[in-house]
This record gives structure tokens, sequence and C-alpha cells, in this order.
């Protein structure tokens, strides 16, 4: 039986693990931490979003440039095969309101903990605290182990080591100078689906950090978003700015700043809120008056305020019609990008062009590499995971066709 290691106990390299021991491979994975799929559980602790129900041409787009080099791995493995081996394992899952796809339990510990089942009985073997540190003269694994140095002779290795996000899970990117000595192009790890930072004012920031901006819509250039975000001590995150923070962050780290546009009630033209607002305030403050004419929350109108501030005229100097153009058109300077440690996702890794249609590195003959670590980056909602799911799977089958030619 050939042996393969697969490094990284996360959602790609377990699943690369069920292939290859679906295939007759006998496999051991490894992992720096000392149990399996901790980033996955957290991912799971507001609710496992597991993959999403919209048909595959848009789901697929979700990958931007990088969807020609995921396009095979994820037609090969799509949204609808990861729901039916979910509930292979006992999961039944569902379609969200937003056509987000969850397991029925909500959560992730049931359907770990049954794939640890499935892989036990299949006779895949685990090694935890096993900290990949690359390879001999001989091309042997190198690990470090509470025990010392340990090196392994394995017939083909599994890369599946994620990006830079959460290290405390075991994400730490320390796998790119290991691969950099071995002169394979790594793009640069950076922050996916993270916050950003801004100057709020002393008194916006202490009254509404933490505060929500539901019904919202924010654009950056011709990029546009509806959703909801959340104010916090230092900047803005939440689902829409993760769905917009590639833009976002490639402004903040070519320009020094991003120039986001908040529309408080996209729904309502500039005309209606006008006539809205062009009515006798009589003593309610202004900030009671936007409240009631244009239903806009505190928040809301703290922003509006913070606006004002910025340009030199109160609120209060402002005609109908220009308070309308404001409340849907709230300019708002994003000066930096929150730490990648506090980022969902990381773009970034290894290129494409060092893989080949198998995910075999060129450059490392029976050496795969799958997963986060690859260079691509989707918005939350599901895709983040099926990718991981998707490409593990496709990296297994890389491994199995490349043992079976040889042996040959």
């Amino acid at each position: 039986m050939t042996d393969v290691a697969v490094i990284g106990a996360g959602p790609a390299g377990l699943m690369a693990a069920e292939v290859l021991a679906q295939g007759g491979a006998g496999v051991t994975v490894y992992d720096a931490t000392p149990s399996a799929g901790r980033k996955f559980l957290m991912a799971g602790r507001g609710g496992l979003n597991l993959t999403h129900s919209e048909p595959l041409p848009d789901f697929l787009a979700r990958y931007r440039e990088a969807m020609p080099h995921l396009r095979a791995a994820i037609e090969a493995f799509p949204p609808d095969a990861l729901r039916d081996w979910s509930l292979g394992l006992g999961q039944l899952t569902f379609v969200g309101s937003s056509g987000r796809v969850f397991p029925k339990t909500f959560k992730a510990s049931p359907l770990l903990r049954a794939w640890l089942r499935r892989l036990d009985s299949a006779g895949v073997r685990f090694a935890f605290r096993h900290r990949w540190t690359g390879w001999d003269e001989e091309g042997r694994l190198l690990f470090q182990t509470p025990n010392g140095p340990s090196i392994v002779n394995a017939d083909a290795a599994m890369l599946a080591l994620g990006g830079a996000s959460w290290p405390r899970l075991g994400s730490d990117g320390g796998w790119v100078d290991i691969l950099a000595e071995k002169r394979i192009a790594v793009s640069k790890l950076r922050p996916a689906n993270s916050g950003f930072t801004l100057a709020w004012s002393d008194v916006f920031r202490d009254r509404f950090e933490g505060q929500p901006l539901k019904g919202v819509a924010l654009t950056i250039g011709a990029h546009t978003v509806r959703g909801e975000a959340m104010i916090t001590r230092s900047g803005i995150e939440g689902g829409a700015i993760y769905a917009l923070s590639a833009e976002l962050r490639e402004a903040v780290l070519g320009l020094g700043q991003a120039r986001l546009t908040i529309a408080l009630r996209p729904d309502l033209d500039a005309a209606a809120l006008t006539t809205r607002l062009s009515g006798t305030r009589g003593k309610q403050s202004l900030a009671n008056f936007l409240r009631k004419a244009a239903q806009l929350s505190p928040v809301g109108v703290g922003l509006m305020q913070e606006a004002a501030i910025a340009s030199g005229r109160p609120l209060a100097a402002l005609s109908p019609a220009e308070l309308a153009k404001l409340i849907n058109a709230i300019p708002v300077q994003l000066t930096g990008v929150a730490p990648i440690e506090r980022a969902i996702s990381t773009a970034g890794g290894v290129t494409f062009d060092e893989l080949d249609d198998h995910f075999m590195l060129r450059k490392l003959p029976g050496v795969f590499a799958a997963g986060e670590m690859l260079d691509w980056e989707a918005p939350t909602g599901g895709y983040l995971l099926q990718a991981s799911f998707a490409t593990g799977a496709a990296a297994g089958r890389g491994v199995l066709r490349w043992l079976a030619q040889s042996s040959c």
C-alpha cells in the first residue's frame, strides 16, 4: 500500500484524505495543532455556512479571476455534491432565506465528529502536534513534534496548510518561506473578508461602537452591495463590507485610502426623500426629525453628522434636497485594512502557474496543494468552504492518478 502524507487537518486536507483512503492509499494526516478542524469549528460557531444554492454559473463567478482555475474542481464536486456528502454523514442541510446552505443542526461539531469517525473507519491515521518544517536532502518530510524532530518518508505529500488568518487555530502562513526555498511562487498573503479602519470622532465611536447598519447599500467605484455592516471602535466590518473587501483592500493598499459610499435608504430616490424632509420640523430636534421623516436609525443619523462635520457644513445648514442627497451618498474614507489575524480568510497564496491541472506542484513532483493556501479568494456565503472541499477532493484524485502512473 502506498503511503501519502496529508499536511493540514482542515476541510481541504480531510477531504483529500477521504478521497485517498477510498482510492486505496494509506493516509496519515499531520497537523501542528492538537486536533482536527479547529478553524472549521470556529467558522461554524455562528452557524456553519457550508455552501450556497445559487445557479452554478453565478456561483463560479464569485471566484472572479481565479474562476478558470477552480472551475473543474468545483464542477466535479459542486454544491449539490457537498450537500449529498453531508447527508451521507447524517447531517441534513437546508437552504436559508439568503440562499446559503446550512446543516440542519446549524453546527459544525456534529458534522466534524461524523467525518472523523468515517475517516477512522477507512484507516486514516492522524498525527497531531506535528509542525511541518520542510524536506531533508533526500526529499523526506520534516516535522517538529513535542518529542523532537521527526522524519517521514511518504510516496506523495498533500499540502493543505490554509492561509494566514486565525493563526491561533493553525493557519499562520508559516509554509510560505518553506515553499519559497523551493522557488515556488507565492502571491503575498493579504486579508480577505476583513474589516477596515477609519478615524471616527470620539463621540460617534463611543456611542455607536457595535451598532449595525441594516438594509444599506455600500458602493466603491462600480461595485455596489446591499446588506448589513457593523460599526467597530476602529472602523467598520460586516457582511456587506466583506463582499467588497477585495476592491476596498486594493484601493487602500494602492492609494492609501478607499472612498466608500453608504446609502441608508437605497429604496427611496432623492425626490421621495426630499418630499419627506420638506415638512415642518416643529420643536423636534433635527436628529429626531430625520429618524421619523426618513425612518433612519440613530447610527444612520450619526453617520450623517460625521459626514457633515468632515465637510465643514452642519446638518442644520443643509436644505431638504441636500439632506436627501446625503442620506444615500454618505462618504466614508477608509484608511487601513484590519490585521490579517482578524480576517475571516486570506487572499494570495501559491500561484496557479505553479500547479498542473491536478493540483501538483510542477517543480516538486509528488507534492500537491489545495484549499486556502492557493491564490484565490471569495466572499463569505459558503464559497470559501466549497472551494476548500472541492480543491481537496481534486488534489486527492490527482495524487491517486500520479501514484498509479508512477507505479507503471
